[in-house]
């Protein structure tokens, strides 16, 4: 790809949403063309199926448009690699999130947008409820979406942050599939992860495999999580002030390493990426044990650069960017993992069902290689094997109710 293809998908893609005025229309699936069409549609017809519901509020799954529908929420905190633009400047990237979940998963998805919202968030979420089968959380700058989501939990629908967990699955599924292609054995892994906010924080957990204990994977005990300031360890300074890095420097760096990136990146085995372009050297590369796995996935400037790090002894390496092999996307997970969910009936998307999406996903490639460790973002079969694992695994864990 040539140095200037960025502009031009720039300039491309702002004459695209000026034609069609955005991505997203509405479609109506009965007919409105006879007087008795609109009296079925509307009133007076439609206020029998409101008395159904209001006696029975799991009937809005079988009445509306419910159960296959999920709100795409953010406060337009924490936008692409762009921050805190607002909600205004947030709806692009949610339209485009909802045409994946209907291109990929049949999925009709929403954006709802908040401008720098803080006052009651969290309750004008959970309110909107009613209206939702799913709800995936976008785009909410750390720490306030650790709280946003752990609060939601419990309002009777699936609720995913999929910065965190999306990003966690795929990159689980990488990992697997690059020890494959390297012959290094999972549990062995040292590896540090690059970046402490809301990706960084969901890889560490789930790659420890914390509270999952129905596969064959063990926790990794030699995990290192580094942030702007180094190694997270437990006696650093005024760590306490964020409960999520405090929880981390309790899971994580049982050697109690202290220093810097560079400092933790030797002897390790994999380098997760999820922070800044540019911070990683070649010397950094070549610190690390042989045939080291890079997941460089700063975008749209990597940590380091996949030419770079191969040439410095990276065996595997991936990123966030399609132009290079192995991206790292999470059109891999979402899409599938709500479908699963929402046919499952599933109240929450629990730990099971995302270390079954993430197994699913890295079982679509048969002979992982070093270049081909994760299927193409385009692959029609990935949803199909994602969402049945992702709805056995509801079942199977208890996360469904009848309706």
């Amino acid at each position: 790809m040539s140095e200037k293809t960025p502009e031009n998908i720039y300039a491309e893609s702002l004459l695209l949403h000026e034609k069609y005025h955005g991505k997203l229309s509405v479609e109506v699936k009965v007919p409105i063309r006879t007087r008795r069409d609109l009296s079925l549609a509307y009133t007076p017809g439609v206020a029998e199926v409101c008395r159904e519901i209001s006696r029975d509020h799991s009937l809005a799954y079988r009445y509306t448009i419910k159960g296959n529908t999920v709100a795409i929420v953010t406060d337009g905190s924490a936008v692409l690699g762009l921050g805190n633009i607002g909600g205004y400047a947030a709806i692009p990237v949610m339209e485009g999130k909802a045409a994946l979940f209907k291109k990929f998963a049949g999925i009709d998805a929403f954006p709802i947008c908040f401008e720098h919202y803080e006052t009651d968030f969290i309750d004008a979420v959970r309110n909107m409820a009613p209206v939702f089968g799913g709800i995936n959380l976008e785009d909410i700058a750390a720490p306030k979406c650790f709280q946003v989501e752990e609060e939601l939990q419990e309002i009777g629908i699936p609720v995913m942050h999929d910065d965190q967990h999306g990003t966690a699955i795929v990159v689980l599924a990488a990992l697997l599939n690059a020890c494959k292609a390297t012959g290094k054995r999972f549990e062995d892994l040292r590896i540090v992860v690059c970046g402490a906010g809301a990706a960084g924080y969901a890889i560490t957990r789930m790659i420890r495999c914390i509270g999952y204990q129905s596969r064959t994977c063990s926790a990794i005990s030699h995990v290192t999580v580094c942030d702007t300031q180094g190694i997270i360890h437990r006696s650093r300074n005024r760590l306490y002030a964020n409960k999520y890095k405090y929880i981390l420097a309790g899971e994580t760096n049982h050697d109690n390493r202290v220093g810097t990136l560079g400092d933790a990146l030797f002897g390790a085995d994999v380098l997760i990426g999820v922070s800044t372009g540019g911070i990683v050297t070649p010397e950094m590369i070549r610190s690390m044990n042989p045939n080291p796995i890079v997941f460089a996935m700063a975008n749209p400037v990597p940590e380091i650069t996949p030419d770079v790090a191969l040439s410095a002894g990276a065996s595997v390496v991936g990123t966030g960017r399609s132009d290079y092999p192995n991206q790292i996307n999470n059109v891999l997970a979402f899409p599938g993992v709500f479908r699963g969910a929402l046919d499952a009936c599933a109240t929450r998307i629990n730990d099971e069902m995302k270390f079954a999406a993430a197994y699913a996903l890295a079982a679509t490639v048969s002979r992982p290689n070093r270049t081909h460790i994760l299927p193409n973002p385009l692959d029609r079969r990935v949803v199909k094997a994602v969402s049945s694992a992702v709805m056995n695994a509801a079942k199977e864990s208890g996360a469904c109710v009848s309706r």
